[in-house]
C-alpha cells in the first residue's frame, strides 16, 4: 500500500511538472524552472495540509496560498485544475465549471484564458492575491495573517473558534532581495504572526544568472534575527521532510515561521534545468522530450492527466477540505443563534457591505473662514465612521499624529502582539517606517474582508507605488490617506514638498485621487468612498488650515460625488472666466473671484476634486459645468500641470509647478510660487485679455 501511495504520489507531481512545461512550451513563453522544482513542494501543502474546499473557494476561513513567485504561475493553475476548484466570482456567485480547464491551460498567456502569465485575482478562482512583482505576495500574505489574527481575537468566543486559518506563501530568491518583503517580514517578526509560513524554494537562481553572484547573504539568521522560527528542508523531493517541516510550522504558536528548501532549477534531471536559461524561458521540444522520457511520460502526447490524479486530489484535499466547511458552517449556525450581532458582521464583512446606520454620525462643519486642515477632518470623519463599522482598522507609516488616521474612540485599542501596549482585537496599526510594505499588508487585509487603510505624507507614495497599483489592479477598495498634500507644508522643503506625486497618481487605471476643498468635502468623499466593493480611494489631505465654506451661500459638498462641480457661479448672469481648483487652491479661486468682481469680471469657480469622477460624468453635465462657449480658463494646482490642459482648453491658463519646492514657511513659499488670490486673478485677467 505504502509503494503504491509513493507511486500516486510521484504520478500526481510529475503531472502537475508536464502540464506547466507542455503549456509554457505552447505559448512559447513562460518560466518553467520553479513551477518544476516547487512542484513537490506545493502538492505536499495541498494534497496533506491545506485547508481549503475546491467547491467552495471562497469560504472565509479557508487558509491562504499565495504564490508569490508569481512567475511560476503554471505551477498554481496545474494545482487549481486538478484539485478541481470551481469557479466563482470575488462576489461569491457560483459560475459554470471549473475555475481552470485543461483548454485554458492549453491557451496559457493567451487573450481569453483563465491562466494568464502572472496570477491575477479576480480573473482565475483560487488565486488568493495578483502576484508576479517579486516581494508584493510574501508582503501582502503578512496582511492576510493579521487579518486573521484580528478575526480571531474579535469574534471567536468560548467553544466557537470560528476563525483559526494560515497563510502559505511560496517565494523565491527575489522577493527575499526586494525591499518590500524585507519590510514585511520585520513587521511580521514583530507582531509574532504564528499563523503565517513563507516557503523559500532556495534553487539559487535569478534571470541574470546563478543568485550567487548577487545573493549571499544567511537566509535563516536574517529570519532568526526576525524573530521568526526558521525551518529547514534538505530535498525538495522528499514529501516525508516537507511534509515535517509543515507540521513544525503548525507546532509554533509564538512566531511566523520560514522553511527554507533547498531546491535545483527544474528538478535535478539530466539537460539544462539546472541553468538560469530554465528559469526564464521555454525548455524547447528536445529538452521537454527528455523530460517527459525522465519522467516516464510519453513524449508524443501533451497536455496528460494520467487516471487517478484528480481522484486523488479529490480524496484528499477535496475530502478534507469539504468536511472542514461543513463542520465550520455548522459552527456558524449555533453561534449566529448565540452571538447574532457578531454573526451578522461576519456576513458583513465577507460581502464587503456595511452596516445600515455606517455613516449616521458623520460630523457637518459650521461655515469658518479660518477653518480646519482637512487632515483634521478626515480624522473626525474617520473615527466616527470606525466607531460605527467594526472591522475599519488601520495607521500609518510612523506618522499616525500627523496624519491624524489614529482611532481614538473607546476601546479602539492597538493591534498588538503581547502585554499592555495592546492586542489583537485592537484597530490602530503600527505599520513603522515601512511605506511600501505598509500598502502590502493593508492589501492583504482588505483581501481578507477588513476595511484597512493606510497613511502617510503625500511625497511617500513614491516609496510604495507598487503595491498601491496592485490595489488597483485587483479592484481592491482600499482607502489610501495622504496628507501634506502641496508645497504649502512649508518649511519641510522639496524633500517632503510633492510635486509630481498628483499626476502620477490619476495616471494608475481604476484609482480615484480626491482632493477635496474644505472639511466638507472630506467628509462627503467619505460617504463616496465607503460603500465602494473594488474600488481604491487616494484620499489626498491638506497640513494646513483652509477655509470652511459657507454652504448657505455656496453650493453643497454633495457635489464631490460628480468629481466636479460649480461652487459658486458668477453674479447675474453668465461667467466670463472660470476659475478650476482642487484642495487648498479652491480658496483661492474663491478669493480671486471676488477680487475680479470689483473689476466688473463675472468668475465662476469649480471645485474639481477628483477628475476620474468628473470623467465618468455625461457629456451634457460636463459641459453644466465647463461650458465649451467659455474659453477663458484658469486652473490652480500647487503640482505640476500634466494633464490640467484638458479643462483649461486652448485659451486658458494653468497655474501649476514646474520646478521643485522651497524651503521657506508657507506664506513665503505661495508667493515666491504665484499662488495667491491675486496671481489667480491676474491670469484670468490675461486669459479675457485685459
Amino acid at each position: 500500500m505504502a509503494q503504491t501511495q509513493d507511486k500516486i504520489d510521484e504520478l500526481a507531481i510529475n503531472t502537475i511538472r508536464t502540464l506547466s512545461i507542455d503549456a509554457i512550451q505552447k505559448a512559447n513563453s513562460g518560466h518553467p524552472g520553479t513551477a518544476m522544482d516547487a512542484a513537490p513542494v506545493a502538492y505536499t501543502l495541498w494534497q496533506q495540509f491545506l485547508r481549503y474546499d475546491p467547491k467552495s473557494p471562497h469560504w472565509i476561513n479557508r487558509d491562504r496560498f499565495v504564490l508569490s513567485a508569481g512567475h511560476a504561475s503554471m505551477l498554481l493553475y496545474s494545482l487549481i485544475h486538478l484539485a478541481g476548484i470551481e469557479a466563482a466570482d470575488i462576489g461569491y456567485q457560483d459560475q459554470d465549471g471549473l475555475a481552470v480547464t485543461l483548454d485554458d491551460i492549453k491557451s496559457f498567456r493567451e487573450e481569453g484564458s483563465r491562466c494568464p502569465g502572472h496570477p491575477e485575482y479576480g480573473w482565475t478562482t483560487g488565486v488568493e492575491s495578483t502576484t508576479g512583482p517579486l516581494g508584493q505576495g510574501v508582503a501582502t500574505s503578512v496582511g492576510m495573517a493579521i487579518a486573521g489574527k484580528w478575526l480571531a481575537a474579535t469574534y471567536n468566543k468560548p467553544d466557537f473558534e470560528l476563525f483559526d486559518y494560515n497563510v502559505y506563501a511560496l517565494c523565491g530568491e527575489g522577493c527575499l532581495m526586494e525591499g518590500v518583503g524585507s519590510e514585511a517580514a520585520s513587521l511580521a517578526g514583530h507582531l509574532k504572526l504564528s499563523n503565517l509560513c513563507w516557503i523559500f524554494d532556495n534553487n539559487n537562481v535569478t534571470i541574470d544568472g546563478h543568485a550567487n553572484i548577487t545573493f549571499t547573504e544567511d537566509v535563516a539568521k536574517r529570519f532568526d534575527a526576525y524573530g521568526w522560527n526558521v525551518v529547514r528542508v534538505s530535498d525538495a523531493n522528499d514529501i516525508g521532510e516537507l511534509a515535517g517541516a509543515l507540521n513544525a510550522f503548525l507546532a509554533t504558536d509564538d512566531k511566523p515561521t520560514i522553511i527554507i528548501i533547498h531546491s535545483h532549477i527544474g528538478y535535478g534531471s539530466p539537460g539544462k534545468h539546472d541553468t538560469p536559461a530554465a528559469h526564464g524561458e521555454p525548455l524547447g521540444p528536445d529538452e521537454v522530450r527528455r523530460t517527459k522520457e525522465f519522467l516516464g511520460f510519453d513524449p508524443d502526447k501533451f497536455f496528460v492527466v494520467p487516471d487517478g490524479v484528480r481522484e486523488h486530489f479529490t480524496s484528499h484535499m477535496g475530502s478534507r477540505g469539504a468536511d472542514l466547511r461543513a463542520k465550520w458552517e455548522a459552527l456558524f449556525a449555533d453561534y449566529a443563534r448565540a452571538h447574532p450581532e457578531q454573526a451578522k458582521q461576519i456576513e458583513l464583512i465577507r460581502d464587503r457591505e456595511l452596516p445600515e446606520d455606517w455613516d449616521a454620525d458623520i460630523p457637518s462643519f459650521d461655515a469658518d473662514p479660518t477653518g480646519i486642515a482637512t487632515r483634521q477632518a478626515s480624522g473626525k470623519v474617520l473615527n466616527a465612521i470606525a466607531a460605527k463599522v467594526p472591522w475599519v482598522l488601520g495607521g500609518a507609516a510612523d506618522v499616525a499624529g500627523s496624519t491624524k488616521v489614529v482611532l481614538d474612540y473607546e476601546d479602539a485599542g492597538e493591534f498588538q502582539s503581547y502585554g499592555e501596549l495592546g492586542d489583537y482585537a485592537g484597530h490602530n496599526m503600527r505599520y513603522g517606517i515601512r511605506e511600501h510594505g505598509m500598502c502590502a499588508v493593508v492589501n492583504g487585509m482588505v483581501l481578507s474582508g477588513l476595511r484597512a487603510y493606510d497613511s502617510c505624507y503625500l511625497i511617500f507614495t513614491d516609496y510604495a507605488r507598487g503595491s498601491i497599483r496592485l490595489s488597483s489592479l485587483m479592484d481592491l477598495p482600499v482607502l489610501h490617506i495622504w496628507t501634506h498634500d502641496s508645497i504649502s507644508l512649508g518649511q519641510d522643503g522639496p524633500t517632503h514638498q510633492p510635486v509630481e506625486q498628483l499626476a502620477s497618481l490619476r495616471a494608475m487605471p481604476g484609482l480615484v485621487v480626491i482632493r477635496p476643498a474644505d472639511a466638507n468635502e472630506t467628509a462627503e468623499a467619505y460617504r463616496l468612498m465607503m460603500p465602494h466593493k473594488s474600488r481604491p480611494v487616494a484620499l489626498v489631505l491638506t497640513r494646513q488650515a483652509v477655509p470652511t465654506f459657507d454652504r448657505s451661500k455656496m453650493a453643497p459638498a454633495s457635489g464631490l460625488a460628480k468629481g466636479a462641480y460649480v461652487l459658486v457661479d458668477a453674479d447675474g448672469g453668465k461667467p466670463d472666466v472660470i476659475l478650476i481648483g482642487t484642495g487648498s487652491e479652491v480658496a483661492l479661486c474663491v478669493a480671486a473671484r471676488d477680487m475680479l468682481a470689483k473689476d466688473g469680471i463675472k468668475a465662476r469657480v469649480v471645485s474639481m476634486p477628483c477628475r476620474e469622477l468628473f470623467e465618468e460624468q455625461s457629456d451634457d453635465y460636463k459641459r453644466s459645468v465647463l461650458p465649451p462657449e467659455i474659453g477663458a480658463r484658469v486652473t490652480v494646482e500647487e503640482a505640476s500641470p500634466l494633464g490640467w490642459d484638458r479643462y483649461a482648453g486652448p485659451e486658458g491658463i494653468v497655474l501649476g509647478m514646474n520646478t521643485f519646492g522651497l524651503s521657506a514657511p508657507l506664506k513665503v513659499v505661495s508667493e515666491h510660487f504665484g499662488f495667491t488670490p491675486e496671481k489667480v486673478a491676474e491670469a484670468a485677467k490675461k486669459t479675457l485679455g485685459r
